[in-house]
């Protein structure tokens, strides 16, 4: 079960990957579940992206509204 914070960070992910903060505690949880994934760009930075499995838990949260 994901927290409400994990939850979160998965839709920022998704609508806002250049927003969210590299260093949040629910990132480590997220990829461990294997829900997002790191890029390296050219720039050095890294950026995440939601798996296959990340965006199909977010399309399915959607469903239940």
């Amino acid at each position: 079960m994901l927290s409400p914070h994990e939850f979160a960070t998965l839709m920022l992910i998704k609508n806002a990957p250049d927003q969210i903060e590299l260093d949040r505690a629910e990132l480590d949880t997220l990829l461990e579940r294997q829900l997002i994934s790191l890029e390296n760009f050219a720039s050095g930075r890294p950026r995440a992206h939601l798996t296959s499995d990340g965006d199909s838990i977010l399309k399915a949260v959607a469903r239940m509204r």
